[in-house]
């Protein structure tokens, strides 16, 4: 189709040119031919264009086809996801207890070490007993402070049996008087323990380093 327009271009155009200084008639008749030359041109252009943007109008529309159900649940449980909301999460609780902090009952709640050498570790053993009806857990001990290093039972107490608190303070570089607790949490609930004691200052350039300790019970 480009070719046989193209050929009756190149005739008008040559017509044109043969005939330019000839009558007005005849200049008349081929502007006119060179117009209807040019419009038919123009209008199988435009049709040739409408057929190259079809395909890709039709690609558009596939590409915003409706989404499928499944594609839905999909794309909502990822956003979901993402925004962290995952709904109401399982939790998992530990039976009652009715364990009371009176049930667990130590020997003794404070320990005093009286004077001892700056450099060997003190270390005192509490023992209690479990006088609930019910296995006693120690969930977790802590120090008050970093120069305390506390130990425990790490197995359920049963009724009548007994367990073990263990704390070893570091005496290097911390002489004088000292006082420190130990808070002991179960299911029984909060029990506070003290050690305490005085540590005597090592003479200069003679401190023994920390490869002892002094236990008591």
């Amino acid at each position: 189709m480009h070719f046989v327009i193209v050929l009756c271009v190149k005739f008008v155009v040559t017509h044109l040119v043969i005939n330019i200084f000839k009558t007005p008639d005849n200049m008349k008749k081929l502007i006119l031919s060179l117009g209807v030359v040019l419009m038919a041109a123009s209008v199988s252009f435009a049709q040739n264009k409408n057929k190259t943007k079809a395909p890709k109008a039709q690609a558009v529309q596939l590409a915003v086809a409706p989404e499928t159900p499944e594609q839905k649940a999909a794309a909502a449980n990822a956003a979901s996801h993402d925004g962290h909301d995952h709904g109401p999460a399982a939790t998992t609780t530990a039976p009652a207890s009715n364990l009371k902090p009176e049930d667990v009952v130590f020997a003794t709640e404070t320990h005093d070490f009286g004077t001892i050498p700056e450099g060997p570790a003190a270390e005192y053993e509490f023992s209690f007993t479990n006088k609930g009806k019910e296995p006693l857990i120690i969930q977790q001990v802590h120090a008050s402070c970093g120069c305390t290093t506390p130990s425990y039972s790490k197995e359920p107490v049963l009724p009548g049996q007994t367990g073990k608190v263990k704390a070893s303070y570091s005496t290097v570089g911390r002489p004088n008087a000292f006082t420190k607790t130990i808070t002991v949490v179960s299911n029984a609930g909060t029990k506070m323990l003290t050690i305490k004691g005085e540590v005597e200052k090592a003479p200069e350039s003679s401190v023994p380093t920390n490869t002892s300790m002094i236990k008591t019970n």
